[in-house]
């Protein structure tokens, strides 16, 4: 069986017009020829993915979901612009191939990208994936050697000075983050305001700035399939911005499950780092630090940050099902995934010493 990522038949409702397609790629691309045959990514759940094939050639579409959408999510044309100016000198971008922003075309705005072709890992190493604990530690510094890569781009050489605010990237989180949280709070739902207090109390200055991911976890790195510690790929641009590199190390460390953790946090793991050879957060931290050069006396802030982050996102996606706007029953449990969030962040809170 390969080991390379598949997609699968397109979910109802989320279908696409392969006349359109195929007229707009070959437009585009003149030398195609057939008809295209669409199948759709089965994960995430943000923006949708789409295969585009023709022959032995193959292409992704990426489009934002069907219906209303809020104003400022799913930019598909900021995603797609960074991704062209980071490309060339950040050469895990795959290559953009088109942008459409005429929504007479498919509805919404789009783009078509080079479909890179590897292994992606998500919650468990896939059948027929056997490393050794040395090879496992190897992969995994190969994945976050790609953050600390990103992390040292020269964003105003590369001409992205434009896509953050600027200085204030901490307090712009915090205050934002928070102020999400309570809009989205249900009753069942602990306050959060301690955490929240700590977090503003202790808030440092920007540690730096420079392009960030906001979600670089190991389901959005592709790896060769021909040999897996050579990350081809890094995926879903969406949320990258200028912000500080601390944060972004922190965001995805809260998906850093490792083998020693409590119950509660192994049963939110949605990647391998629990595999024998994987870095603990700890030895990330370290790896990175030794890596990119910067000093810090703690990364307690960062950890917690992360960690309420996850919950504020984990909170509005159950706002939803609460009220009754979504009966998707994989939500069903989030409430006790938040409580326990607020708790694993209240115990770092205790421990930390700043």
């Amino acid at each position: 069986m390969s080991l390379i990522d598949q997609p699968v038949a397109v979910r109802d409702g989320e279908t696409l017009d392969a006349a359109v397609v195929d007229r707009f790629m070959k437009t585009h691309l003149p030398e195609l020829t057939g008809e295209p045959v669409i199948r759709q990514y089965p994960g995430g759940a943000s923006n949708l993915t789409y295969q585009v094939d023709y022959g032995e050639r193959s292409f992704v579409l990426r489009r934002p979901p069907f219906g209303t959408l809020a104003k400022s999510a799913h930019d598909m044309l900021r995603e797609a612009r960074i991704m062209e100016s980071l490309q060339p000198v950040y050469p895990y971008v795959p290559d953009i191939i088109a942008i459409c922003d005429d929504h007479e075309v498919l509805g919404a705005d789009f783009y078509i990208m080079e479909r890179l072709e590897g292994i992606i890992l998500r919650q468990d190493f896939p059948k027929g994936f056997d490393l050794s604990e040395a090879d496992t530690r190897k992969l995994c510094c190969s994945v976050i050697d790609k953050l600390v890569d990103l992390h040292q781009v020269d964003y105003k050489a590369a001409g992205l000075d434009h896509i953050g605010k600027g200085a204030g990237y901490v307090e712009r989180q915090i205050t934002g983050w928070s102020g999400r949280f309570r809009k989205a709070h249900t009753d069942d739902v602990g306050d959060f305001e301690q955490v929240m207090a700590w977090l503003q109390e202790k808030m440092p200055e920007d540690h730096s700035l420079c392009v960030i991911h906001n979600d670089f976890r190991f389901d959005n790195a592709v790896l060769n399939p021909d040999n897996p510690f050579e990350v081809i790929g890094i995926l879903d641009w969406e949320m990258a911005t200028l912000g500080d590199p601390l944060m972004d190390l922190g965001n995805t460390l809260a998906y850093w499950v490792q083998a020693d953790d409590e119950g509660p946090f192994q049963m939110m793991r949605r990647q391998p780092t629990h595999r024998p050879g994987m870095l603990t957060r700890q030895q990330v931290v370290d790896y990175y630090l030794e890596r990119s050069g910067f000093t810090i006396d703690s990364f307690d802030y960062y950890e917690v940050y992360g960690l309420f982050r996850l919950a504020v996102i984990m909170q509005q996606i159950y706002y939803r099902f609460y009220h009754g706007q979504t009966s998707d029953k994989r939500f069903a449990g989030f409430g006790h995934a938040i409580n326990y969030m607020q708790k694993r962040c209240e115990g770092l809170i205790a421990q930390s010493s700043l």
